[in-house]
């Protein structure tokens, strides 16, 4: 149903403009900056100001997509709570209401009467917003809507969003740190299978007016489903490729043989650290938020993303995972994959985005256990796999 992608990538954008607006206007930029003093929390306000940008982010997601498509709400899911407790211990359950001045009264009894404060988020949120993507038009799909279950990660890369560092240098087109990380995550997957079906990257700070000091951002999808796969990096491809368009393999052979580069995490394990240098050589590249890590896989600036903790949430990575099946690609599930034998002819073992873990309370129950690996070429993936095992073994041997 390709008009829900676009009412996603519509909401996302919309998203955005709060993320964009709480770093650019005064009186909201103030507040992000009292989340910087670490271990003295301002006692003036409720809430911490993240927090509620996070919250603000889904709930106009939800409450969007739930005005346009009745009935969906109940099915979108995210990681933030929209009740929080003031000073007076009165619940408060944020949402967004029905006219701009009801909505700033709401934020001001979570903010403590900060009117400036209140009144700036309230008319960013109800600021409408216009944005499509016309190669969707084209597009007749017909998934069921009761069929769908969201996954939405409001701003994915909180540290590296309040810490705003604009100035952040990339190598080799991917930055280490800075507002280039943040992104805005929304996956649809099915609810009886767990795989994932529409996803859309929301990327608000990709490049800064000097003059204005205002940014733009990029957005990305796709959609996967029955056969039919679409992305918006489609363009992008058949343009650099001349008037041939590229499939996915378009030479296999140099393809799996060409040397390997990943994306990681600066908290990644040693022992998988000292196994990449052996495959990849220097072509690992470290990089904050799980979003964007995987974003970097779907724009093709690293083969792989790869992650050994179960630090990530379904939350975080079933938008790319959607977009990276619509380019012939996945996310797997990196536990299962080294213990699975290359010559089983078992399938890779897809994450998947419906099921609880068992046993797992909180957030766990939705943490992708076995860790993960991102990537866009099945041939690369069973290539690198079977160089990682291979120089795996060795190091664990010796701890």
């Amino acid at each position: 149903m390709s008009e829900i992608l676009q009412e996603l990538l519509r909401v996302s954008e919309k998203a955005a403009n709060i993320a964009r607006a709480c770093r650019q206007q005064e009186a909201l930029f103030q507040l992000l900056i009292e989340e910087k003093k670490e271990g003295e929390k301002n006692k003036k306000f409720t809430v911490d100001f993240k927090t509620l940008a996070d919250v603000l982010v889904q709930e106009v997601i939800k409450q969007n997509m739930e005005n346009k498509f009745p009935g969906l709400e109940k099915n979108i899911f995210g990681e933030e709570s929209n009740e929080f407790t003031n000073d007076l211990g009165e619940k408060i359950i944020i949402k967004l209401c029905s006219t701009e001045e009801e909505t700033a009264q709401l934020l001001s009894k979570v903010l403590n009467g900060n009117k400036s404060a209140s009144e700036a988020l309230a008319k960013v949120v109800h600021q409408d917003v216009t944005f499509a993507d016309a190669a969707l038009d084209s597009i007749v799909i017909n998934i069921p809507q009761d069929l769908m279950g969201i996954w939405v990660d409001p701003i994915d890369s909180t540290y590296q969003y309040i810490k705003g560092s604009a100035d952040i240098q990339s190598n080799q087109g991917i930055f280490p740190s800075g507002l280039q990380c943040v992104t805005i995550l929304i996956g649809v997957y099915d609810i009886h299978t767990g795989v994932p079906l529409m996803g859309v990257i929301n990327q608000p700070f990709v490049s800064q007016d000097l003059n204005t000091l205002r940014w733009k951002g990029q957005c990305y999808w796709g959609l996967s489903y029955m056969g039919t796969n679409i992305h918006s990096l489609e363009r992008a491809i058949s343009k650099r490729n001349g008037s041939e368009k590229r499939t996915e393999n378009s030479n296999p052979e140099s393809e799996s043989s060409s040397a390997f580069s990943a994306v990681i995490s600066t908290s990644e394990k040693e022992t998988i650290k000292a196994a990449l240098a052996r495959v990849c050589g220097e072509r690992i590249f470290r990089a904050a938020g799980a979003g964007y890590k995987s974003l970097c896989v779907v724009q093709g600036l690293v083969d792989i993303y790869i992650f050994s903790e179960d630090t990530t949430f379904k939350w975080d990575s079933c938008a790319a995972h959607a977009i990276l099946r619509a380019m012939g690609g996945g996310i797997v599930d990196m536990k299962e994959c080294l213990e699975r034998h290359p010559d089983s002819g078992l399938d890779l073992p897809q994450l998947l985005y419906h099921l609880e873990n068992e046993g797992a309370t909180g957030v766990d129950r939705w943490a992708n256990k076995g860790g993960l690996i991102a990537y866009r070429s099945r041939k690369r993936l069973e290539t690198f796999l079977s160089l990682l095992v291979q120089n795996l073994a060795p190091l664990e041997t010796q701890a």
